[in-house]
């Protein structure tokens, strides 16, 4: 049986920073506030809407009110959904890496805490859906990465057998420990930290070489 890949979205498969942190400047501009560079708070986006908010209030002057956080969450997801690719695009060599292992009969995934019906809307935006049988974003059940059980969903959609996370944040390194599969970081991710910090199998500084390395990892 081929074996199947399971991606990471944000940060790894796409690009989308510049429209969640669009999103994010659109919400301080309508409160009064300057906008942040993208570069201050890019390594945020993949600790969610709530800590990139936060930390964008805290650098525009007071933090928020904690009562009003929730209405300016779904105000921020509203914007989002409305750009929600304006300027996101794949990082380099995705689709045709990915068009190469779909050729190759690999089982590809995508398992992401962003919520589904995001990923659901961003992904055929892009045309990216056709290269992946199973689309598990959060929401769909009530525990998301790092529990093992939404990697194995994942899995089992795919038809089971041999498996490899791919993606860019120690969340993806926790979640493959916890399942017990190979991990793959990208290192052009979200992350903080360095990726090659964090305690991936290996670590990738270009899409491309994504084939080559799973395949190691999963020989042995």
């Amino acid at each position: 049986m081929s074996p199947a890949l399971i991606f990471d979205l944000d940060g790894t498969l796409v690009d989308t920073a510049p429209d969640l942190l669009g999103a994010l400047n659109a919400i301080l501009i309508a409160e009064g506030r300057p906008p942040v560079d993208h570069a201050d708070l890019r390594h945020l986006v993949g600790f969610g809407a709530r800590t990139m908010m936060a930390e964008a209030f805290k650098m525009t002057g007071a933090e928020m009110d904690p009562a009003r956080l929730p209405a300016l969450i779904d105000a921020y997801i509203a914007h989002y959904r409305k750009h929600i690719a304006v300027a996101s695009r794949p990082f380099a060599h995705v689709e045709e890496t990915l068009a190469l292992l779909q050729a190759q009969g690999a089982r590809l995934g995508v398992l992401t805490n962003k919520p589904q019906e995001l990923t659901d809307l961003l992904l055929p935006t892009l045309r990216l859906d056709k290269y992946f049988t199973a689309i598990h974003g959060a929401g769909r059940y009530g525990y998301n990465k790092p529990d093992a059980r939404v990697f194995h969903h994942v899995v089992e959609e795919l038809g089971g057998g041999k498996a490899v996370m791919i993606g860019d944040s120690a969340t993806d390194v926790a979640t493959a420990r916890a399942a017990g599969v190979p991990v793959i970081l990208v290192s052009f991710g979200y992350t903080p930290e360095p990726a090659r910090t964090l305690g991936a199998d290996a670590v990738v500084d270009d899409f491309a070489q994504i084939p080559a390395t799973a395949a190691r990892l999963l020989k042995n």
